[in-house]
């Protein structure tokens, strides 16, 4: 059973909240001052946010996933969602990303003009950079940590350059032109996350320049090959091309900020053609079919060239929305449901993506090297996976604990005495006036 290629299935979103369909349903049309911008529609400024209980479904049931890809040698990666089709986890993701952006980021371009919008992005992508920073500085003292304690080889198999080439590695690090294995997902979005000042601004000098910018950058990916550096050792590129990616960031976000229509769930013409997708992609992505049916093999090969997932192939991209469609559809008759039970440990983790996301690498990398010490029977396996699913749940929990600022709040038993001392300030003067008198 073959152990395929996870590098990028990863993704992170903004971290943000977002209004419910509801909420979005009930936005007003605003006009960007400043310019001649066409009206938008964004949630009036005095309206509740609220959180979209799918994306926060989709993204902790997908983080979870995430993991398990992300763990070397897991016998549970054979079983994931995208060994059965073209397109995985990091689609959901950056899907998902676009459109959270659009409704957390897309009304500031829209209530407070292009200069505040951009301002609002360009925090973020700070956020983002340290983040990224952090991450590979974390895996770093793990890594050195477990080689102190148990004698490993973990730093150097992991980090060979920075052995090797402290000084191209480093700066590496820092310009993110050096991207080591499995932590590419964020410079990935940090550049994806720039081109949104860029989009605003065409889509004040016309409606369809945001669509054909888009198309443009996808279509020079396959083109005219563009992309960042990612290896000052080897030339190659990201593995994660931002060029490529940001055509599915951006329609979730034109999704986000209705400059596209969302189908209708449930249509029966549409569902028969995206079951069709589904069905015809089985054969050419499900390893039980591959490894024993050598001409599917071949036609794979033919169909989908080497790069299919760092230019994020037309099929990738198919496959995931007619997945996303048949989903959506079938989930629609028990959203009200989503929160409860399992489903309400997935909003749990969804709700802090960035948070786990950045966890559940390290603890792929901590479980790696478990397995390697303990084996890598069924049982220890089994193990590693459900610990891990424990720590990426827990993290959400205490992140979401510290967001709530409990610190902030009154004291209970302080309260009546604080308000009792509120009283007794504003009835002094009238007390000694009757005093007085």
């Amino acid at each position: 059973m073959p152990q395929q290629q996870t590098a990028g299935h990863r993704a992170d979103d903004a971290g943000v909240d977002t209004p419910s369909t509801a909420a979005v349903r009930q936005r007003s049309h605003h006009r960007a001052p400043g310019g001649s911008a066409p009206a938008v529609d964004v949630p009036p400024q005095n309206s509740k946010r609220q959180r979209d209980e799918r994306l926060d479904f989709f993204r902790g049931l997908t983080m979870l996933i995430i993991f398990v890809a992300h763990l070397p040698e897991n016998s549970w990666n054979a079983y994931i969602p995208a060994r059965f089709g073209f397109s995985s986890g990091a689609e959901v993701f950056v899907f998902c990303s676009g459109l959270a952006s659009a409704l957390a980021f897309g009304r500031v371009f829209v209530s407070r003009g292009l200069v505040l919008g951009t301002a609002r992005i360009l925090l973020r992508m700070w956020q983002v950079y340290w983040a990224q920073l952090g991450v590979v500085l974390a895996l770093i003292a793990v890594a050195a940590l477990l080689d102190r304690i148990f004698g490993l080889t973990e730093l150097p198999s992991q980090f060979a350059p920075l052995i090797k080439d402290p000084e191209h590695a480093l700066l590496g690090l820092a310009t993110l032109t050096w991207q080591p294995d499995y932590l590419d997902i964020l410079p990935m979005y940090l550049v994806i996350l720039g081109l949104v000042p860029v989009a605003m601004a065409l889509r004040r000098l016309h409606p369809l320049l945001p669509f054909a910018m888009t198309i443009l950058l996808y279509g020079l990916v396959w083109t005219a090959d563009i992309n960042l550096p990612g290896n000052p050792w080897t030339g190659s590129g990201w593995f994660l091309n931002p060029f490529a990616w940001q055509l599915i960031f951006f329609i979730g976000f034109f999704f986000g900020m209705r400059w596209l229509p969302v189908p209708k769930l449930g249509d029966r013409p549409m569902l028969l053609a995206a079951g069709v997708v589904l069905l015809v992609s089985l054969p050419l992505s499900f390893w039980g079919i591959l490894d024993n049916w050598p001409a599917a093999q071949a036609l794979r090969d033919l169909v989908v060239p080497a790069s299919e997932k760092s230019n994020l192939h037309a099929l990738r991209v198919l496959h995931f929305f007619a997945l996303a469609y048949v989903t959506l559809s079938l989930v629609e008759h028990w959203r009200h449901k989503l929160d409860e039970g399992l489903g309400h440990v997935f909003i749990l983790i969804g709700r802090q993506s960035l948070a786990t996301f950045l966890a559940s690498i390290v603890l792929a990398r901590l479980a790696s090297t478990v397995s390697g010490l303990i084996g890598r029977s069924e049982l220890n396996v089994a193990l590693l996976n459900l610990i891990g699913f424990s720590a990426i749940v827990g993290t959400a929990i205490l992140v979401g604990w510290f967001k709530s600022a409990p610190w902030a709040g009154a004291r209970p038993h302080a309260e009546p005495k604080r308000r009792a001392e509120q009283i007794s300030i504003h009835l002094g003067p009238v007390s000694r006036v009757r005093e007085a008198s």
